[in-house]
């Protein structure tokens, strides 16, 4: 899918969610550049209308069940970070959705003529997962490509398939020049605490026990990196747009 290696890696800030169990988090994005020029958006944020009126949204969703969303404005959208870099919507040659649940999907309609890879069982499903029973979204006119195994996606990234928060669920291995190799885990691993706690709550427990433990394996194999989907330690501690890792 893609003909360069990464360059360049950076977290996009899309915004804070606290967590009714008491946790505060980040909800990230990520920007992978190649040396090819390409530039690979994952994932996409909350819904514009979060960054319109957070408060309606939120009600209108039924998200006060899950917590509260403390900072989502335009800035935290994927145009307003991107801007930060000088970027616009348009330098996006591919997007890559870790899952489709409410944080990661919100602008999955937002690429128009950009190709949208994505888990398999995630697009067998008849709409995104988005939030609990609430489903307002649909499967925008796209080219979807389709991943049901670990795939190299290009010189470099690879695409891991670890389903269990999600059935979808995907993580990313980068090869940096400088950095070394990063994993990225998405939600498959929101916090090193969930591996203790077994990952208790999640749909599917046993698959994603399984799946963390071969991230785990492959991250110590690698001596790489590890950027977790949701680990309010580690948030603070990441560089961010227009910031990178190289």
């Amino acid at each position: 899918m893609l003909k360069g290696a990464p360059r360049r890696l950076t977290v996009l800030d899309y915004g804070l969610f606290r967590v009714n169990a008491g946790r505060t988090i980040g909800i990230c994005g990520y920007l992978i550049e190649t040396d090819a020029g390409e530039r690979v958006l994952v994932d996409t944020g909350f819904p514009q209308k979060y960054a319109d009126d957070g408060a309606s949204a939120a009600e209108e969703d039924l998200l006060g069940a899950f917590g509260k969303v403390l900072v989502c404005g335009p800035e935290n959208m994927p145009a307003g970070q991107l801007a930060t870099m000088g970027l616009g919507i348009r330098d996006i040659a591919l997007l890559v959705m870790t899952h489709t649940h409410i944080d990661h999907v919100g602008h999955l309609d937002g690429f128009p003529g950009v190709p949208i890879v994505i888990g398999a069982a995630e697009r067998a499903l008849p709409k995104p997962l988005y939030w609990g029973d609430v489903r307002p979204m649909d499967w925008p006119d796209a080219e979807y490509r389709e991943i049901d195994a670990d795939t190299v996606i290009g010189p470099g990234l690879t695409l891991i398939s670890a389903p269990g928060h999600a059935p979808g669920q995907l993580s990313l291995l980068v090869e940096l020049p400088e950095t070394g190799a990063v994993l990225l885990t998405g939600d498959a691993i929101s916090r090193p605490a969930e591996v203790a706690e077994g990952f208790a709550g999640t749909a599917d427990r046993e698959t994603a026990v399984a799946s963390a433990a071969r991230l785990l394996e492959i991250a110590a194999e690698r001596e790489a990196f590890v950027i977790y989907g949701h680990d309010p330690a580690q948030w603070s501690t990441l560089r961010k747009a227009p910031d990178s890792y190289h």
